[in-house]
Formats: C-alpha cells, structure tokens, sequence
C-alpha cells in the first residue's frame, strides 16, 4: 500500500511503501531550507539534484549530489538546504 505525505505547505511530497525489504519513501523536495527529525535509523540516496544536510552534532554543511548516501541515527534532527528541486529515496531501519 502507497502511503501520501506533504511536509512544509507542500514543498516537500513523498509517497511510502513497504516492499520485501525495509520500508521505503521517495520523494521531491523544492527548493527551499527544511529541518527534520527521525524516528528510526534512515538512510538517504539523493536520486537527481543535490541536499546540502547539516548532520546532527555536526557544525559543517556537506553537499550531496546525485547517487550520493548519507544515513541519520534514530531520534536526531537534521537541517537540509536545497538549492533547487531534488529528488530522493529513504529507507527505515536497519543501523
């Protein structure tokens, strides 16, 4: 089953779902700066154009391009800034 998601007045729109392995969401985000919080371990692929993410504990912004992984602990928060539409793919679980 496909689960709907809008974050941010809609700047942020993802689609959920549940294959044979963890749980999954892909998504687009606008661009615009967004700060997010886990609830388990997520693993981030950036599919087409780039994240910049501010890693919990972490005082310096990195830029992730296309096919491109950065993964985040369960229970933290993380900024991004995203410089133009950019897409990606998050799996759940798993650390």
């Amino acid at each position: 089953m496909l689960n709907v998601n809008e974050y941010f007045d809609g700047q942020v729109k993802s689609i959920g779902f549940q294959g044979k392995g963890l749980k999954s969401s892909v998504g687009v985000m606008a661009a615009g700066e967004y700060q997010f919080n886990t609830a388990q371990f997520e693993t981030m692929t950036v599919v087409s154009g780039a994240l910049t993410v501010k890693l919990p504990g972490q005082d310096n912004w990195h830029e992730f391009q296309a096919g491109e992984i950065f993964t985040v602990a369960a229970n933290q928060t993380f900024d991004l800034k995203v410089s133009e539409a950019s897409a990606y793919l998050c799996t759940y679980g798993d650390s």
